[in-house]
């Protein structure tokens, strides 16, 4: 049996560019070369896509996963979910049946990964509108791959080039992260980025921590979130044998990592850590659930309804997310 791992990709949101980038990236010789891909969705809606873009890919349709042998390294498999209406697929469109149909294939790929059948898990993008319409319970990926595994300590990491950011707080106001923040959830931040070395080949990661304030904080003058929350988990880290340090002005710490002083940084909000990884990795950025049982990779980009459809999508992204998903699954 051949030692490729095994990756099931998610096609998320059928109105989004999803299926678009995976049959793009599954085209490629050096990534189809790398994995065993499981795509898992709709088998007739990933037919009608590459009849209306003349992809080359071959697929193929699978009910059910008994042996790992049969999988072919020439034609792509699709565990075919069979949940979308016999209706085409209208691109860029917002509705409950294409936000009820993403989460199905989301459930299949946590089943699929949770048992071990695939050696980790790439999801397109999906789209929070669609999962409220279809009144799906979960904010997004990284809640729901958390609460359908069970997974208490979690955290969301964007790779791009060099850099790689965890962040403590996720998709909140801006407003709301002071009062978010607590000692617990930076030091799990903290932790899980150690824990994340092992995926890079890093066993004693350097990590630093960004102030949640200008400066810093400044000794407390411009808010007191260092000292009181920040400073206590940092502490704590070190005195658990982490190499951490920190609070920093964050408008300094992600050059310094581009200049190899530190391997995983921790952002204290959203928008502090994704504007200058996106800024720099727009096109190839990753996002990486840490903390699930399994590996978890997805393109940091969302569904792209406003180009949906028309054969332009960019897969750099998915191609990043499928490499990085198949270089974990080779070091865990």
């Amino acid at each position: 049996m051949s030692t490729l791992p095994i990756i099931g990709i998610t096609i998320g949101d059928p109105a989004g560019i999803g299926g678009e980038v995976i049959i793009k990236s599954l085209q490629q010789k050096s990534i189809h070369s790398k994995c065993y891909p499981i795509i898992i969705g709709d088998y007739k809606y990933l037919k009608f896509l590459i009849k209306k873009f003349s992809f080359p890919l071959k697929i193929t349709s699978i009910s059910e996963i008994k042996d790992k042998k049969p999988l072919s390294s020439d034609v792509v498999s699709v565990f075919d979910i069979k949940n979308l209406k016999d209706s085409p697929v209208k691109f860029g469109v917002c509705n409950a049946d294409y936000g009820r149909a993403s989460f199905q294939y989301i459930a299949k790929g946590i089943e699929l990964a949770s048992s071990g059948i695939i050696n980790a898990l790439v999801t397109a993008p999906i789209n929070k509108e669609s999962f409220s319409k279809a009144k799906v319970p979960y904010t997004g990926h990284t809640e729901m791959l958390a609460q359908l595994t069970k997974t208490e300590k979690f955290a969301m990491m964007l790779v791009g080039g060099s850099l790689r950011v965890v962040l403590v707080t996720r998709h909140i106001p801006l407003k709301d992260v002071a009062k978010e923040l607590t000692e617990e959830k930076v030091l799990a931040a903290i932790e899980l980025a150690h824990d994340a070395g092992k995926y890079f080949n890093i066993p004693n990661p350097k990590i630093v921590v960004c102030g949640l304030n200008p400066h810093s904080g400044e000794g407390g003058t411009m808010g007191k979130e260092e000292i009181q929350t920040i400073m206590p988990a940092i502490k704590k880290s070190k005195e658990a044998g982490i190499n951490v340090s920190g609070p920093y002005a964050s408008d300094t710490i992600f050059y310094q990592a581009l200049k190899g002083k530190h391997d995983f940084i921790i952002a204290m909000y959203h928008d502090q850590g994704l504007i200058p990884l996106k800024t720099l990795y727009f096109d190839e950025g990753v996002n990486v659930t840490l903390g699930l049982p399994f590996i978890r990779t997805s393109p940091d980009h969302g569904t792209a309804y406003d180009i949906a459809g028309k054969g332009i999508a960019n897969s750099k992204s998915m191609d990043e997310a499928i490499k990085l998903a198949v270089k974990m699954s080779r070091l865990f």
